[in-house]
Formats: structure tokens, C-alpha cells, sequence
């Protein structure tokens, strides 16, 4: 883990046509006339880029007015009001008062579309002098169509103080969807622990661009993060390091629901992972009876990896899953668990494959899909699996076609090249943090790729979705955190989110660059690449 371009004549042109689209200012609801002011974003300048524009029509305001109209009959709808209403209140100063009352103005929020295009998150946003209105089938799409209308509103939106304004959305109907049903992002909190609050904070970031996934790796060589009743001390002393020697720390069962909790309020499925049988050093030091020779090996803070292993042959290893996967099964309401497979070099390639077969029972013994690392499609992967693949350029060919092959049987593919997608690589020579064992890797090159062709020889519909890892070897805070995936992490949220025909360098730059004020103004601590034009903020 740690080793077509027609569209932007097209796309440019739909910008055109939406800024002469909104040239002309209507009336505000309730008739009071607007400020004078730049005319509005247009509706197609977001990240992810939406699947279709019709722009044009006058521009809905924002006012001391308006109100977020709900259905009646849907506490979710009514919590997805509560949570625009709380992201708009602090900047606009307006009351926005949330209301079931039916009406034809304000900022309308609908369950229900007919449009079986739009699937589970998909949705549609209309604008005009009125009103804005966002219908979907489930809530999962009025949510995201919430976080477009963020983006259709100056990024000044973001403050938690009151501005100027006007808050002004452009006219003109936006449909959307996604292209990938897994869009993920994950974070590394065993290398450096995080704290609920950090995980909290990466959640907001991640709902901003339509990510729907959060892996964690919860467990490494470096750090045990999670409770487990049955093996207290995997937490209590596995967790009680981390790289460079400090505190480390690890997540309560508590702890634990509540970051779901909060990501399921953002519409974000929690995988959870447990590395295995390698990158095991955090537990095999916390029992010795994990250890073939019985004897528990010291606490580790280095970053070498390949060196540690669960032993195979042991009954007590599988008793040990078993309660482990169990456990954690019982906390995790979402479908996935991810139980690694990488870089197992201390395990024989026959004690490999016999772990694996038996975890991968466990997994699907809790009721869970079994996800694991590429590494998975060298043993055999149960009826199912999902494997995630993390090679690179320099990755061989042999191994590429291992995963193909397992591809063509039916295993369902995650990707996450770690040229293209791994957070915690360098942009340049000149970057403080992270890794460059895959390459420097630029925002052109993290966005430039299509996960349907990238792998050769397997089939487009294996391919799941996509997913950004950030490991944490030299990461210990938020600040650092969005150093490296931000400008990144919006890109490969692009590419799993929109049509492959949206994907264009020379566009996408430009809508990048307008989300600099909007970075600034959420306090995220960005990397300011040469390769964006972000222009003056």
C-alpha cells in the first residue's frame, strides 16, 4: 500500500450559456429588489460536475424571507431542512425558518420523483425568481442536491460569521446522479491516531463532494484503534503508541457509534478494516499467544511494513478473528468490512491463502461483504468479495492479470491506484509531508485517469467505484490532514461521481480553482498547486 476531450468545447459552452442565462436579475421573493452585484455562479461551475445543465430564467435570492419548505410526513426530510438551515443561518443572518406549511416559494426540499434516472442519490435542482426546489427519490439525493445548492451560493456561504451577500442561485434546472455507486475516501488512524472530532471534521469535508464511503483502518502495525471486550488489551496497549512514539490512542464502542452516527448523517457508509494477517504487529505485541513462537514482540513506531503476521497455523488466531469480526460486525450497521490482505510478506503464500479462506468465512459468518486489499484475488475471494486495488505503474503485469482474472470471475473491483489516488503521496520534491515511494503525484495526474479503462482487461461493470486512501505516517492533524487532500480528494470524487464525458483537465481545472474561496473560507488548509488557476482571493 505504501510502495476523449470533446467535452470541454461542450462544457465551456454550457457555461456561456448559463452566465447569459442569468445576465438579468429578477425580483426577490416578496418583491424587494436585489443588490446590485456579480451575477451568480453558473449552474454547471461545481465539483463534481453535474450529468445535465439546462440553464437560463431569472435567479432565485436568498432573503431575510425565505424559508426551507419540507415534507410533511418525513423527519429525514425535515432533518435535511434543519441541516441546510444551520449551514445558511451564520453567514446570511436570516432566520430560515424550516416548515412543513406547503408553498410556491422559499427553498423547497421533495420527496418522491417519478425519474427513475436519478437512482437513490440522484437529484433535481430547478432555480428561478421564486424559488429553488430539489426533488429526489431517497433522501441520500436530496442531501447531495443540498450540497450542489452550497456551491451555487458564494463561497462567503461557508463563514460562520454574517456577510454582505447577495445569496444568489442561478436559473435554470440541473440534473444529477452518480456514475459510481461506491465513492469513497479513507482515512489512516493506526499510523497517527485522530481524534473524534478530527474524523468529524473530514466527514463535513467529504459530504461537500458527494463522497458517500468512509474506510478506516483501524488497526496496524503502529496502533490497535477500536475497543474489543473479548481482547481488551488489543486497545488498551496496542493502542497506546503510534509513529515517532506517541500517545497514540484508540476509539471507545461509544467513540465508535458515534462517528457512524455522524457519517450516516451525511449520508456516508462507515467500512471498517482490520488489517490482517500482516501489518499485525499492534496486536501480536498485546498477546503472545498470536505469535507462533508464543513470545509478544515489542510495541512498534516505526513505518517499515511486511515484517509482522498473525500465525496461520493456530487454532487461538481464528478464535481471535472470530471475535474480533463479531464484535465489530455487531457496531457496524453498513455492508462492508474490510479485513486488509496486503503486503503479508511474513506469511507464506499456502499459510496466506488458508487465512484468508477462514476470515473471509467469519466475514460472511457476521453477515458482512468481505473487502479486502488486491491482494485478496491471489488467494480465492468468496462469492461476493469486493477487492481493492492499489497498484501502480510500476506494479507488474502478472499481478494486474491476477486481478483481471478475478475480475472476469465476478469479484467487484474498488480502485485506488497509489499514483493516482493515495493522499499521502508528494505533490513535488517541495512537500513537507508525505511519501513518494509511488511517484509525485500532482492534482493534473491525481484527476486525469477513467477507472473503467485503467485496468486492462477487466470488465467496466466490475468496477465498484473509487476510493482516496490518506495514510498517516506523517500526519498527526487536521491541518496536515487537508494539506495533502485538498486540492486532490474533490477530483477523485469527481471521477467517481460524474459521466465519463464531464471528465476534461482543462475544464475541471477551472471550477477547481473557484473553489478555492470556498476552501478558505470552510478554514481548509489547501495546497495552493501552480497547476490550478486560482487567481486572487
Amino acid at each position: 500500500m505504501r510502495q476523449h476531450r470533446t467535452f470541454s468545447r461542450l462544457f465551456g459552452s454550457l457555461l456561456l450559456v448559463a452566465a447569459a442565462g442569468i445576465a438579468g436579475v429578477g425580483a426577490a421573493p416578496g418583491g424587494s429588489a436585489p443588490a446590485a452585484a456579480e451575477p451568480p455562479r453558473p449552474l454547471g461551475q461545481i465539483v463534481p460536475a453535474p450529468a445535465r445543465v439546462k440553464a437560463g430564467g431569472s435567479p432565485y435570492a436568498v432573503t431575510e424571507g425565505t424559508r426551507i419548505r419540507v415534507d410533511e410526513d418525513s423527519g429525514e426530510v425535515r432533518r435535511i431542512g434543519e441541516y441546510l438551515a444551520d449551514l445558511l443561518r451564520p453567514s446570511t443572518g436570516y432566520a430560515l425558518p424550516v416548515t412543513a406549511q406547503d408553498g410556491s416559494d422559499g427553498i423547497r426540499l421533495r420527496l418522491g420523483s417519478t425519474d427513475p434516472s436519478l437512482g437513490a442519490e440522484g437529484y433535481r435542482l430547478q432555480s428561478s425568481g421564486g424559488s429553488v426546489t430539489i426533488t429526489a427519490r431517497g433522501p441520500a439525493g436530496l442531501f447531495h442536491g443540498v450540497q450542489t445548492l452550497r456551491q451555487l451560493l458564494p463561497a462567503d456561504v461557508e463563514k460562520d460569521s454574517v456577510q454582505d451577500g447577495p445569496w444568489k442561485v442561478a436559473g435554470g434546472t440541473l440534473t444529477d446522479s452518480p456514475r459510481y455507486a461506491y465513492r469513497s475516501a479513507m482515512l489512516d488512524v493506526s499510523r497517527h491516531f485522530f481524534s473524534v472530532d478530527e474524523v468529524k471534521r473530514y466527514i463535513d469535508q467529504l459530504a461537500l463532494y458527494k463522497i458517500n464511503t468512509l474506510h478506516l483502518h483501524l488497526s496496524d502495525d503502529q496502533g490497535w484503534r477500536i475497543a474489543i471486550d473479548s481482547w481488551p488489551r488489543l486497545a488498551e496497549y496496542g493502542g497506546s503508541t503510534e509513529v515517532g512514539g506517541g500517545p497514540g490512542g484508540h476509539y471507545t464502542k461509544s467513540d465508535y457509534k458515534e462517528i457512524l452516527q455522524y457519517a450516516a448523517s451525511r449520508y456516508l457508509e462507515v467500512v471498517p478494516e482490520i488489517d490482517m494477517p500482516g501489518h499485525t504487529n499492534a496486536a501480536l505485541a498485546s498477546y503472545a499467544e498470536l505469535n507462533c513462537d508464543g513470545v509478544a514482540p515489542p510495541l512498534y513506531t516505526g513505518t517499515s511494513v511486511g515484517f509482522s503476521s498473525l500465525c496461520a497455523p493456530k487454532a487461538v488466531t481464528y478464535d481471535f478473528v472470530d471475535d474480533v469480526i463479531r464484535e465489530l460486525a455487531a457496531l457496524t450497521p453498513g455492508r462492508y468490512l474490510h479485513i486488509g490482505g496486503d503486503e503479508a510478506h511474513s506469511t507464506s503464500h499456502e499459510d496466506y491463502v488458508a487465512f484468508m479462506e477462514k476470515a473471509q468465512a467469519i466475514v460472511g459468518k457476521y453477515g458482512k461483504t468481505v473487502v479486502g486489499w488486491h491482494q485478496l484475488t491471489g488467494a480465492e475471494p468468496v462469492a461476493g468479495a469486493v477487492a481493492q486495488y492499489w497498484g501502480y505503474d510500476r506494479t507488474g503485469a502478472a499481478e494486474r492479470q491476477q486481478v483481471a482474472d478475478a475480475a472476469k470471475k465476478g469479484t467487484k473491483l474498488v480502485l485506488s491506484p497509489a499514483d493516482r489516488t493515495y493522499l499521502d503521496m508528494k505533490y513535488d520534491q517541495n512537500t513537507r509531508l508525505g511519501l513518494a515511494w509511488a511517484g509525485y503525484v500532482e492534482v493534473q495526474r491525481s484527476y486525469d485517469w477513467d477507472p473503467a479503462t485503467y485496468l486492462a482487461g477487466v470488465p467496466a461493470d466490475s468496477v465498484l467505484g473509487v476510493e482516496a486512501p490518506l495514510w498517516s505516517e506523517t500526519l498527526t492533524n487536521s491541518e496536515e490532514i487537508e494539506q495533502m487532500a485538498f486540492p486532490r480528494l474533490p477530483g477523485v470524487a469527481e471521477l467517481g461521481w460524474s459521466p465519463a464525458a464531464t471528465h476534461d483537465w482543462e475544464s475541471y481545472k477551472v471550477r477547481l480553482a473557484a473553489q478555492g474561496p470556498r476552501f478558505s473560507a470552510l478554514g481548509i488548509n489547501y495546497y495552493r498547486s501552480p497547476q490550478v488557476p486560482w487567481g486572487a482571493e
